[in-house]
């Protein structure tokens, strides 16, 4: 019937770009590097054999982070980073809309291209500008490094109340040595009501030109 499920099927890109600056401050010589991330571009997605599509999540991170050195051993970097979905706001009901005029807006929204889609998402939200900067999740980062093998970190990460409401500190550690290298983050949320409360992460990582050099 109508209501059947069918695979998904979609094509989607990323642009990424990245570049780093040496900068003289006093005596010591910073790294400020800069990125950006545009992922998931790419055609629309149907799980009712085309009746309905949806846009992909497409999204935009932008990034720029500043690595000072204080002597040959210690070192500090900050960073920041914000986040926005590329995706048009879903038509909802408005008050005093007729069903006919309802009708051509949700038809306006299902014609837009997935292109057209990511440009429109920079300013159709329905509270206007104020919305807008709602929609942008941002964070900030501090890592101290000692020797590159030992480093501590700190972090924040926002969203607004209205957009999801995920808040959150970070506090971290990671220990690398020869090929390996461990990583934990303890997340402590700053918001009333938050799933990621008091999660702890870990990862292990391994460099496999690392792994080469040892079994030689």
């Amino acid at each position: 019937g109508s209501d059947d499920v069918t695979p998904g099927n979609a094509f989607s890109a990323d642009i990424s770009g990245y570049n780093e600056t040496y900068l003289n401050l006093g005596q010591s010589e910073a790294l400020l590097g800069f990125g950006f991330n545009i992922s998931n571009i790419g055609t629309k997605i149907s799980y009712d054999g085309g009746n309905t599509s949806m846009f992909l999540p497409a999204n935009l991170r932008v990034g720029t982070s500043l690595g000072l050195p204080v002597d040959d051993k210690n070192s500090f970097s900050f960073s920041v980073d914000v986040n926005k979905l590329l995706v048009p706001t879903p038509q909802l009901p408005a008050e005093g809309e007729s069903e006919e005029e309802r009708t051509k807006r949700v038809q306006k929204y299902a014609d837009t291209s997935p292109v057209a889609g990511i440009f429109n998402s920079f300013g159709d939200a329905p509270g206007g500008f104020k919305e807008e900067m709602q929609e942008v999740i941002w964070s900030l980062g501090v890592e101290y490094s000692y020797d590159n093998r030992f480093s501590l970190r700190t972090g924040y990460y926002h969203e607004s109340e209205y957009k999801g409401n995920r808040r959150y500190m970070a506090f971290g550690a990671g220990f690398k040595m020869n090929a390996f290298q461990i990583d934990a983050a303890y997340l402590v949320s700053t918001a009333q009501s938050n799933p990621l409360d008091q999660t702890l992460r870990l990862s292990l990582g391994f460099d496999i030109d690392g792994i080469k050099q040892l079994l030689r």
